[in-house]
This record gives C-alpha cells, sequence and structure tokens, in this order.
C-alpha cells in the first residue's frame, strides 16, 4: 500500500508509507490531489513514514503544499526524518501560507485542528 488516508479532528491525515520512485510519483500526486479536493477546505497533513522519504516523495509534498496554498487549504507535514525535515524547509515555496514541517504526526494533527478552529 502507497498511502493510505483518514479524518482526525477534521483533519485530513495522508501517510505515505512507501517511496514511490520517480515512475510512481505522478500515481501519488494524483491521488493525494484527489484526497485533498474530496475533503476540502479540511486542512491536511502528510506524513512521510521512513520508508518514504526519498527525493520523489519530497517533490510531491512540495507541488501538494502549493497546490493547497492556492486552494487556501492550511498544509503542514510530519516526518520522522531531520535531513527530510531540512529539505522540505530548504525547498519550500516562500510565496504565500508557509509549510509547516513537524517531527510527529500527532503534533501535526492537533496544529493543525487548533489553527482552523
Amino acid at each position: 500500500m502507497l498511502l493510505s488516508h483518514s479524518l482526525d479532528h477534521g483533519v485530513l491525515v495522508i501517510t505515505v508509507h512507501h517511496a514511490p520512485g520517480i515512475g510512481g510519483r505522478a500515481e501519488l500526486l494524483s491521488r493525494i490531489e484527489g484526497l485533498v479536493h474530496a475533503h476540502k477546505p479540511a486542512p491536511v497533513v502528510i506524513t512521510l513514514e521512513e520508508p518514504a522519504t526519498d527525493g520523489a516523495a519530497v517533490s510531491v509534498v512540495l507541488r501538494v503544499h502549493r497546490m493547497c496554498r492556492d486552494l487556501g487549504i492550511l498544509m503542514s507535514v510530519a516526518s520522522a526524518s531531520a535531513p527530510i525535515r531540512r529539505v522540505l524547509e530548504a525547498n519550500t515555496d516562500t510565496a504565500g501560507t508557509h509549510l509547516v514541517i513537524h517531527a510527529r504526526t500527532d503534533t501535526a494533527v492537533a496544529a493543525a485542528f487548533a489553527a482552523a478552529a
């Protein structure tokens, strides 16, 4: 399973379980975009599990962030990987809403819930 999703206190939580690789990047992006559109205007938290921390997954997260920003949807990312958090921070588009990056999913969900309330 590439990804799963759930709603937690009105926050759409999308967990990417495995790296999509270059060949799977478009599919991952399409699936996440579909989930975001289906649940808008719910805030979004994307969790990158350890096996999902590759360049293709990071690229998808950054593209989804731009889409969420354009739609006015709050988006956060959670990853236990400090190197991935640094890469996300360094490559985030600084125009508009800033991408919020957390080390833990529960913290990201709580912050998104509080910000949306």
